[in-house]
């Protein structure tokens, strides 16, 4: 029986596909988020989430990989490239640091989901974004707060989507800066160049030298 001209052809599977479509047309900010620091013995642990603001700004990013593929140089050449971006108003980010006290009392996990919360936050608000208008991709395991229910969490997101790789970059080049300055504080530890990380010389150097409050003590139980 015909309703009229197109509706006699409307299925459920095409119902599904109007939902779907209108669905995103609604979500149209892609925000990408990504933590960095999860196994240092030192130094904070930090997320990023970076957001595009026009339709056309991942075409400014073409041949940009995940922060773990680059080289430090290349990082920071890249970071250059974002901070331009950002003053044209075609992109923006927000990093956010929990110290290593935090992570001690509160616990790594507890850490990351707040410092999460608080860059997509963050980022979200200065633009005006609601959670209803965002389209949230997470690396790993992440997960963002409910209210943002358009999300999804892929396994090497950093590899696959560039907005991710993106966030991944901005808390990369941000935590390092921070390890190196720390570096010239405590020359002896040698954070500018392991970044906190547990090497043998960062070890070696904890044996000789002592912790410092910069250090994880939850990770160094054995000290």
């Amino acid at each position: 029986m015909s309703n009229g001209p197109g509706i006699q052809d409307i299925t459920n599977e095409n119902i599904v596909l109007i939902v779907i479509e209108c669905h995103h047309l609604v979500m149209k900010y892609l925000v990408g988020i990504d933590e960095v620091g999860r196994g240092p013995i030192a130094g904070s642990v930090a997320v990023g989430a970076f957001v595009f603001l026009d339709n056309k700004a991942g075409r400014l990013f073409r041949g940009v990989k995940e922060s773990k593929q680059l080289s430090e140089e290349q990082r920071e050449k890249w970071f250059a490239v974002i901070e331009k971006v950002k003053k044209e108003g075609f992109v923006d980010f927000c990093v956010t640091f929990q110290s290593e006290k935090i992570i001690d009392i509160k616990g790594l996990s507890w850490a990351i989901k707040k410092a999460l919360s608080t860059s997509l936050d963050k980022v979200t608000k200065s633009n005006k974004i609601k959670p209803s208008e965002t389209r949230a991709l997470l690396d790993g395991g992440l997960k963002a707060p409910i209210e943002f229910t358009d999300q999804k969490t892929i396994i090497k997101g950093d590899e696959k989507e560039t907005v991710i790789a993106l966030a991944s970059i901005c808390a990369k080049v941000l935590r390092d800066r921070k390890m190196v300055k720390l570096g010239k504080k405590y020359p002896q530890y040698g954070f500018g160049e392991h970044k906190g990380y547990g090497t043998r010389k960062h070890y070696g150097a904890i044996k000789k030298h002592g912790m410092l409050k910069e250090h994880r003590k939850s990770f160094l139980k054995r000290f």
